[in-house]
C-alpha cells in the first residue's frame, strides 16, 4: 500500500491549477512495487514491471517480403529480358534447404525463407512464364528488392518495451510475435470506492420521493475497470461521520486509494470532512476548473484519498483530469495528457479568467468540410444527458475570457479521457 505522510498534500494560498493539481499528486505518490505474471491477452492497458527485450530478431530470418522469383544478385537482368529456369519452389513455413544456381530462379511466396545464394525477388506480376516453365525477367530491379532481412525490424536484444510502458494491443502483438505467452506486470492498484448521501439510493433499490438513483459509483467503477484497477464496492455510505471513519479505516489497511463521490463540500451535510479529520488529513483543494469544485485530496493511514464532487459532469471531468493521473501513477506507469484535436466553434461563450473550463460539445462537419463544435444547449453540472448526447469537450484555458464562433479551441473526445 502507498505510505504517505497525513500533511504530504499540505497547501496554502491561492486556487491551484489543474496543471499543478495533477503535478503534485504525481510528486507525492509512487507506483505499487508487486509484479505478477499475467497471460499476455489479459496485458492491454496493464504497466510492464521490467523493460522488455528481443529474444530473437524480427524476422528471425531472411524472407521474400512478396510472391514472385528469387533470383542471385549476381544474374539481375542488365539491359534486356533475360530467361531463366525456374529450379525450385519455396513457400511459407518451409525448411530451406533449396540453392539457387546461377543464373536460375527459384518459386518463392511471401514469408517464405530465401533459398541460399538468392539475395533479390521478382515480384510475380512484373515477369512473364514461358512456354517452358521457366521466367523471363526485366532489367532494373535493384539487388536486395523484396526481400525482408532477418533483424530488419528488431534486433536480437534490443530494448523494445521499457519498463512502466502500459500496454497497448500492438504491444500485446509484438510480445507475440517474440513468442511470449506470459509478462511480468505491475499488480492491479487497488481502489475502494463510495458514495455518500441519505439522498442516494443504490440502482435497482427502493427509491423515496425525495431520492435519486446513485448513477456516480456506477460510472467511477467503470472508468476505474478501463484502468484496470482492482475496485471494491463499499457502496452508498450514510450521512454518519463515525461510520464514514470506520469504513475510511479499514478501507484504508488494505487499498492503494480511497475514491469518493459526494460530501466532500464544506456544507453541514457534508460528513466526509470531518469523518477523515477524524482517521488522518484531509485537505481542500480549490482547484480552478469547472465543473468540478470541490475536490478534495486527503491521507488515512498512509493512503491516499480523492473525494470528488456530486454532480455526475463535475466527477467525470475530475476524475479524467485530476484522479486518473494519480491511478495511473500508482499503477507505475507516467500519465499522459490527453492530445486535443483543432475544431472551429460554432457557438459564443464568456468565462471568468484563472480557471479552465470544459464546454460539452457534438461535433458536426460544415459546409467547407471543417469539424466545428456545437454546445449543449443548456449549463449544469448535474445534467448526464449533456455527457451522453455530446461527443467530447472543448477544453478553455485559463487565460480565456470568452469565444465567438469561428474560431479555433481544442477539442479532447471522451474517449481520450479515459
Amino acid at each position: 500500500m502507498a505510505q504517505l505522510s497525513d500533511d504530504c498534500f499540505a497547501f496554502g494560498g491561492p486556487m491551484r491549477s489543474i496543471d499543478e493539481t495533477a503535478a503534485l499528486i504525481a510528486s507525492k505518490l509512487s507506483g505499487v512495487r508487486e509484479t505478477e505474471k499475467v497471460p499476455l491477452v489479459l496485458a492491454d492497458g496493464r504497466v510492464l514491471a521490467s523493460d522488455m527485450t528481443a529474444p530473437l530478431p524480427l524476422p528471425p530470418f531472411t524472407n521474400s517480403a512478396v510472391d514472385g522469383y528469387a533470383v542471385r544478385g549476381d544474374d539481375l537482368p542488365q539491359t534486356g529480358e533475360t530467361p531463366f529456369a525456374v529450379t525450385g519452389r519455396l513457400q511459407a513455413g518451409m525448411t530451406s534447404d533449396v540453392v539457387v544456381p546461377p543464373g536460375q530462379a527459384v518459386r518463392v511466396f511471401t514469408g517464405a525463407p530465401m533459398p541460399e545464394g538468392a539475395d533479390t525477388v521478382f515480384m510475380q506480376e512484373d515477369v512473364r512464364v514461358d512456354d517452358t516453365g521457366g521466367v523471363i525477367l526485366p532489367p532494373g530491379l535493384k539487388r536486395g528488392a523484396n526481400v525482408r532481412p532477418a533483424g530488419e525490424d528488431i534486433a536480437l536484444g534490443e530494448t523494445v518495451l521499457p519498463a512502466g510502458h502500459r500496454m497497448r494491443p500492438q504491444d500485446v502483438a509484438l510480445a507475440a510475435a517474440f513468442g511470449y505467452a506470459n509478462v511480468e506486470l505491475r499488480r492491479k492498484v487497488r481502489v475502494a470506492v463510495f458514495s455518500t448521501g441519505d439522498e442516494i439510493v443504490a440502482p435497482g433499490g427502493m427509491r423515496g420521493p425525495a431520492q435519486l438513483f446513485d448513477s456516480n459509483r456506477s460510472m467511477l467503477m467503470v472508468m476505474l475497470a478501463r484502468l484496470c484497477c482492482d475496485v471494491t464496492d463499499l457502496g452508498i455510505l450514510a450521512d454518519d461521520s463515525d461510520l464514514i471513519a470506520a469504513k475510511l479505516s479499514e478501507a484504508a489497511s488494505t487499498h492503494d486509494l480511497i475514491l469518493t463521490s459526494g460530501g466532500v463540500s464544506t456544507g453541514d451535510a457534508d460528513c466526509v470532512r470531518a469523518a477523515v479529520e477524524n482517521c488522518g488529513t484531509l485537505v481542500f483543494w480549490r482547484v480552478a476548473i469547472k465543473p468540478g469544485r470541490p475536490v478534495a485530496m486527503g491521507v488515512i493511514g498512509g493512503t491516499p484519498l480523492i473525494g470528488l464532487p456530486g454532480n455526475p459532469v463535475a466527477s467525470f471531468v475530475t476524475f479524467a483530469h485530476i484522479a486518473r493521473p494519480a491511478i495511473l501513477t500508482l499503477a507505475g506507469t507516467r500519465p499522459l495528457p490527453p492530445i486535443p484535436s483543432a475544431v472551429r466553434t460554432a457557438f459564443s461563450y464568456r468565462k471568468k479568467q484563472g480557471r479552465r473550463e470544459y464546454v460539452r460539445v457534438t461535433l458536426r462537419t460544415a459546409a467547407d468540410g471543417s469539424l466545428e463544435a456545437t454546445k449543449f444547449p443548456r449549463e449544469g453540472a448535474g445534467l448526464l444527458s449533456s455527457l451522453v448526447a455530446t461527443d467530447g469537450l472543448v477544453e478553455l484555458g485559463e487565460e480565456v475570457t470568452r469565444v465567438e464562433p469561428g474560431e479555433t479551441v481544442r477539442f479532447l473526445t471522451y474517449s481520450s479521457l479515459l
